[in-house]
């Protein structure tokens, strides 16, 4: 007889990304791709390139004013996008 240990297939999905190690990685995806809704679509529209390197979002913003209300709200915007990547992938938000 076979034993059946039903389990929801979000948890199955979960363990398969843990153990090919690729958690990370889309948590990290996530977090880039809910940039523009967190900072919105004047930001988003001056946003050329976004990427994270040891726990730090590198973020260019081309209009220089934006650029540095942006740095000013550092804090927040981690805590924001943290959220929207459902756990702490970044610690920080370098804005150039």
């Amino acid at each position: 007889m076979f034993k059946r240990h039903p389990e929801r297939l979000t948890l199955i999905l979960q363990k398969l990304l843990r153990q090919e190690g690729l958690e990370l990685p889309l948590k990290q995806r996530r977090l880039i791709d809910a940039w523009d809704g967190v900072v919105g679509p004047l930001a988003a529209r001056y946003t050329q390139e976004k990427f994270i390197r040891n726990q730090t979002l590198f973020v260019k913003i081309t209009n220089p004013a934006l650029r540095q209300d942006l740095s000013m709200m550092r804090s927040r915007l981690v805590t924001k996008l943290n959220q929207a990547a459902g756990g702490p992938i970044i610690a920080d938000i370098r804005i150039y």
